[in-house]
């Protein structure tokens, strides 16, 4: 829906500045290409990923200890008192709550990862913006349309590209 709705104004747009006859110049870029050229963004990847692995890590041994836990309890079981065996039972539901209460502060909506990819590629994305921003103005651009985030886009002219330039721009935006 929120595909069709670009579209639909980017057409509006369009047809709107052609009613004026006001020349139409529009272009497309790629992120995913801009993005993997800015050496700082492939940096900032390789530090989440290898957070998100230590986190993930973490969270797994968790999850391990209490299948050891839960396995070693089913084999035990029937050489248990009733209230060995409760004390046991709640010995695991509460590991496994306080492991998945960890598992949700370091990948949840609102989790550690969230936060720290936030932190390290908003600030790149920004100076991103603005360096699209930038050839859109100094190009005379009406649309830009990012194929990376719009799968509505079914052709796009390699001439249309402005993906290249947003990337020698980059450097210059502070």
């Amino acid at each position: 829906m929120k595909k069709l709705l670009v579209l639909a104004l980017a057409s509006l747009v369009c047809l709107s500045a052609a009613a004026q006859n006001v020349p139409q110049k529009c272009g497309y870029v790629n992120t995913e290409t801009i993005l993997s050229a800015i050496p700082e963004y492939k940096v900032a990847a390789d530090k989440l990923e290898a957070l998100g692995k230590q986190y993930q890590e973490a969270v797994k041994k968790d999850f391990s200890e209490i299948e050891t836990l839960y396995n070693n309890y089913q084999k035990q079981k029937a050489s248990m008192s009733a209230a060995q065996r409760q004390a046991k039972e709640e010995q695991i539901i509460s590991k496994e709550k306080a492991a998945k209460q960890k598992q949700q502060q370091y990948f949840g909506q609102d989790g550690l990862m969230q936060k720290k990819s936030q932190e390290l590629l908003d600030p790149i994305k920004e100076k991103v913006q603005k360096a699209i921003d930038k050839v859109a103005e100094d190009g005379g651009y009406m649309l830009i349309i990012d194929i990376a985030t719009n799968e509505g886009v079914v052709y796009a002219a390699s001439a249309a590209d402005l993906s290249s330039k947003v990337i020698s721009v980059y450097p210059t935006i502070k």
